[in-house]
């Protein structure tokens, strides 16, 4: 299949399937006598392995190792746990800090009157962070 096909096969954009190519994450497909790139099944397996992680918030770092130790064939459950929940300390820090900024945001915006008035407790509160 040409790019557009894999690119509508899997919901990625063409420029993030040539963007996969150049930075090595997706392999050199082929090409047709014609210069034309020719995908097939491992490529749409690849790229939808890639996507699935970007959704799962792993980094194109974190892809890379994980591409590495699938195409060596070196990967045990083990390491790929170890990866996996090295990723969701991340993200439940990041959870935390999201609670964190919507309880800071909820108590300054509780604050706000909201009517037509020069002051602001928002405002106010975003300056005195400085």
């Amino acid at each position: 299949m040409h790019r557009a096909a894999l690119a509508r096969r899997t919901g990625c954009n063409l420029e993030t399937i040539r963007y996969y190519e150049k930075i090595g994450m997706m392999p050199a497909p082929p090409r047709t006598e014609a210069g034309y790139r020719i995908y097939n099944s491992s490529h749409v397996e690849r790229l939808s392995f890639i996507l699935r992680a970007r959704e799962l918030g792993f980094s194109l770092d974190d892809i890379r190792g994980l591409l590495t130790l699938v195409d060596r064939g070196m990967q045990t459950c083990a390491e790929v746990k170890e990866r996996t929940e090295r990723h969701l300390a991340d993200v439940r820090e990041k959870i935390a800090d999201l609670k964190r900024i919507e309880r800071l945001l909820a108590e300054t915006a509780a604050q706000c009157s909201g009517e037509e008035v020069p002051e602001c407790p928002v405002l106010e509160a975003l300056t005195s962070r400085m």
